[in-house]
């Protein structure tokens, strides 16, 4: 089946080995305050994204869709949105544009009212490939339509293309194409594992998108999920490349503070709880994302997501209370330190020769 590939991440990512082999979170601590001097039922995690209001500045980042099995886990995601109050992306509508058949996995999120809906098309998918022609900005309406959505992510995953079997690999005119989308729609340039570095961010700011989910390295490495398709398809050459590719890119951590351009921000990349939400928040994030970690509670019931939801916001509450943070807006506020192999990177990149004496 053309869209296989679909069920197989979901089985790879749930079964395999996917993870980047360093953990950057573990790099970022928050610093405590023995005196926090506020009431921790005072804590107000209410955020606003893109005109939105969520009760807490957690999102559900984009998963799956366009197979069987799809539209029970977005319906569970859905529902678990809704009931908590954060927002929610789907997975790339590609499938359902192909082939409109598709649609009901993706279109179950119209059953609920979850404040913010995040549509998703590839930025691959905007240019020509091969023998496949380009989206145009019809094709971006009707995937915003077919969920209700608030704002379109256009996604960058071209690490993961050069280790598809089916990967799109021409970028040319990817850019322009997003300015082009950005003009008429409401988009969010979105990374997807690989992370995003400061030239880029405003590159894509000067395009008109509204804003950017950073997609940093450091959880699911999608290179890593293509790595153990393409071990099950003997396909030698893209094994490799897969391999070799396995940590590829900049960490989720340093991605927010190389992306903070003056757009909303997404932190998503290897966030596990709501410890790691505060951190990414207060190192310049909106919001923080949550994909793998929603995929297995989604897989059970919209009751396990709820749970997970709910966990997730517990913890990034005392973080906050920890620290003195009575809103979102003060914990952007809070200080941090950053240690290990995070400050490695962050002393290379940012080192300035001393000028002559």
């Amino acid at each position: 089946m053309k869209f296989a590939r679909k069920a197989d991440h979901i089985e790879i990512c749930i079964n395999k080995d996917v993870n980047s082999t360093k953990i950057y979170w573990d790099d970022v601590q928050l610093l405590h305050r023995a005196l926090p001097e506020l009431d921790m039922g005072s804590v107000d995690l209410s955020a606003e994204l893109f005109g939105k209001k969520l009760a807490a500045p957690i999102v559900i980042s984009a998963i799956t869709g366009g197979f069987e099995g799809a539209e029970k886990i977005n319906r569970n995601l859905a529902q678990a949105a809704a009931a908590v109050g954060v927002g929610m992306g789907v997975g790339s509508q590609r499938p359902a544009l192909e082939n409109p058949e598709l649609a009901l996995s993706y279109e179950a999120v119209k059953e609920f009212k979850v404040p913010l809906v995040i549509g998703n098309v590839g930025a691959p998918q905007l240019v020509a490939q091969k023998k496949r022609p380009a989206f145009g900005i019809e094709d971006c309406r009707k995937a915003m339509k077919m969920i209700d959505a608030d704002i379109l992510a256009v996604h960058m995953n071209f690490l993961q293309e050069i280790v598809q079997p089916e990967g799109d690999t021409n970028a040319a005119g990817c850019l322009e194409a997003i300015g082009a989308v950005a003009k008429q729609l409401p988009v969010l340039a979105k990374e997807t594992g690989a992370g995003m570095t400061s030239d880029m961010a405003h590159e894509l700011r000067m395009k008109g998108v509204k804003g950017i989910d950073v997609g940093g390295m450091g959880g699911t490495s999608f290179s890593a999920v293509e790595y153990h398709r393409a071990v099950g398809r003997s396909e030698a050459t893209l094994s490799r490349l897969g391999e070799t590719f396995w940590n590829w890119g900049i960490p989720t951590p340093l991605s927010i503070i190389e992306a903070d351009v003056g757009l909303p921000m997404i932190a998503t990349g290897g966030l596990w709880t709501g410890l790691d939400a505060a951190k990414a928040i207060s190192l310049g994030a909106s919001a923080a994302g949550f994909s793998r970690k929603m995929l297995a509670p989604a897989m059970e019931s919209a009751e396990a997501v709820e749970r997970e939801l709910r966990m997730l916001i517990a913890e990034l509450k005392a973080a906050m209370f920890l620290t003195g943070a009575r809103s979102v807006e003060e914990l952007q506020a809070v200080p941090y330190v950053v240690t290990g192999h995070l400050s490695e990177w962050m002393n290379a990149l940012y080192w300035e020769e001393p000028e002559d004496q």
